[in-house]
């Protein structure tokens, strides 16, 4: 996590000392401050409609549609906050998340690998099961019902 942390940081410093060579100081720093304007404006009107997406499918009871407006709401923050952090890569990389074409896309990647970590967690704590329509199916007894169950012998009795 440090490297990627590092990579980040040696990334940022480049790009911006390349819009700097090119555009100058000034237009550079004009530049960090637009980005965060136009980003904060879009991940504010973006997560207005997620919000509303979501109350409606919530009222209607739909919650496939719920978890994926919800996972919509959680993408724009996360790309707001990118946004907001000075830099050009975090811009980009915020942008991708607010805009609906590459969200879905993120949301997808997102669900799939939750659904692989529920899995792996149920399996450890639970025992074997599934994930289908976003609910974790147990496919034996849980542990506890297992317990209540008097134990049973197997064999003769030799009387003698």
């Amino acid at each position: 996590m440090a490297v990627a942390f590092l990579l980040y940081v040696v990334a940022e410093i480049a790009a911006v000392w390349a819009v700097g060579s090119a555009v100058g100081v000034l237009g550079t720093i004009a530049l960090l401050f637009a980005g965060a304007f136009v980003g904060s404006w879009l991940a504010r009107r973006e997560g207005g409609r997620a919000f509303r997406a979501f109350a409606e499918s919530a009222r209607l009871g739909r919650p496939a549609d719920a978890e994926k407006e919800l996972t919509d709401g959680m993408l724009i923050g996360l790309g707001g906050l990118l946004i907001l952090l000075p830099g050009f890569v975090s811009d980009v990389i915020g942008l991708l998340f607010i805009l609906p074409p590459t969200r879905s896309v993120a949301r997808k990647v997102w669900q799939k690998r939750m659904a692989r970590r529920a899995v792996k967690f149920a399996n450890r704590t639970r025992g074997p099961v599934m994930v289908m329509d976003s609910e974790v199916v147990v496919d034996a007894p849980p542990a506890e019902a297992a317990k209540k169950q008097p134990p049973v012998i197997e064999g003769r009795i030799v009387e003698g």
